[in-house]
């Protein structure tokens, strides 16, 4: 099948770029000397996790409880769920999932830590635990090396629990004039938590440090043993913000006009549940109109994107067009299927299974 016979509007997927993307991500840990365990948030979808395991990735990570069932019912054995898992709802279910496979989990108190713990141990089985530490970012994370050597022995004294190292999101380097400091600091804080902890006789087993970002900065790092970037599989015109080639971009909205207006703008069948409604940038676009220069996507409601001339173009009704979203984790996210195409050859039709998976 050709990709102009598809219903619009559809997610596409090059996968020319997509393959070259995760081998340039597998040779910089490799060349790094760092274990590879990338975030799934941004595709969701098994058949690409299968690939990156399959260029040398030695786990996945995922955000939340449901993406790492999803996982494990796909065949998936070894799974860090960078999240913090508390209420009995979700701590019965993850012992479950912890049967099946090995469930690493994110813990940054000791009130999330215990109850898992305690859990665990009343199932007769011990959960692996990594401490979030906040290098930078203030979201969640202990935030002083107290505070993460009371959780660590916490975690080392339950019998539910394994404490299994310590682990950051440099999320804060997307924001940063000056990244490659940004993150040798967060390197730096990383390598001097593990070192206290080894000093109280808590040795890390992993030190993982985890964007997209981040990932060319901080493997050079020697003593950090792991790297965690998810949206390096697509990237997205916040990637290219950053410094990654417009070539680099493998996933599109395909999008067919349905109206032209007599003031020029022109409407297409794709608005935020397509696109979503990250606009981010100064000049609040929508996404990037791959081939139009000339042509900005301004507004979008639900249903309809909304798009500008910046002097004359030549597109019309029933005119297609691909376009670069501004943030491929979210635009994923409003998709059922994700269509893989070659050139303009459909190869395979993928459905992101972990999509809605909030729980």
């Amino acid at each position: 099948m050709n990709l102009n016979d598809l219903d619009t509007p559809v997610l596409l997927a090059d996968l020319d770029i997509l393959e070259r993307n995760i081998a340039r991500m597998a040779r910089i840990s490799h060349n790094g000397g760092k274990a590879l365990r990338p975030h799934t948030k941004t595709h969701k979808t098994p058949e690409i996790a299968r690939m990156q395991i399959a260029a040398g990735a030695q786990g996945l990570t995922c955000a939340k409880l449901g993406e790492a069932e999803v996982l494990v019912d796909a065949g998936f054995d070894d799974v860090f769920i960078a999240n913090q898992i508390v209420g009995p709802l979700k701590i019965e279910r993850l012992l479950n999932l912890a049967l099946r496979a090995r469930i690493t989990v994110a813990i940054d108190s000791v009130e999330v830590a215990l109850p898992i713990g305690d859990a665990a141990a009343a199932r007769g089985i011990r959960v692996p635990v990594r401490i979030e530490v906040d290098t930078g970012l203030g979201r969640a994370g202990a935030r002083s090396a107290p505070e993460v050597l009371a959780i660590a022995r916490c975690a080392a004294e339950s019998r539910g629990l394994e404490f299994a190292g310590i682990f950051t999101h440099e999320g804060h380097l997307y924001k940063s004039a000056e990244p490659a400091l940004a993150a040798a600091h967060a390197a730096g804080q990383m390598l001097g938590t593990a070192d206290m902890l080894a000093d109280a006789g808590l040795p890390c087993e992993a030190i993982s440090v985890g964007s997209t970002p981040g990932a060319s900065l901080m493997a050079p790092y020697e003593g950090l043993t792991e790297l965690r970037p998810g949206v390096y599989v697509f990237n997205d015109r916040t990637q290219v913000r950053l410094g990654a080639p417009g070539e680099a971009c493998a996933l599109t909205v395909l999008a067919t006009v349905v109206s032209v207006r007599s003031d020029g703008k022109i409407i297409i069948d794709a608005g935020t549940k397509s696109m979503a409604s990250d606009c981010p940038f100064e000049d609040r676009t929508f996404g990037e109109i791959v081939g139009h220069p000339e042509v900005r996507f301004v507004g979008a409601s639900e249903e309809h994107g909304h798009l500008m001339p910046e002097g004359g173009t030549t597109l019309r009704v029933g005119d297609r067009m691909r376009i670069i979203p501004n943030h491929a984790c979210t635009c994923v996210n409003m998709h059922d299927m994700m269509t893989a195409v070659r050139g303009e050859t459909v190869e395979a039709t993928w459905t992101i299974a972990g999509r809605g998976k909030i729980r």
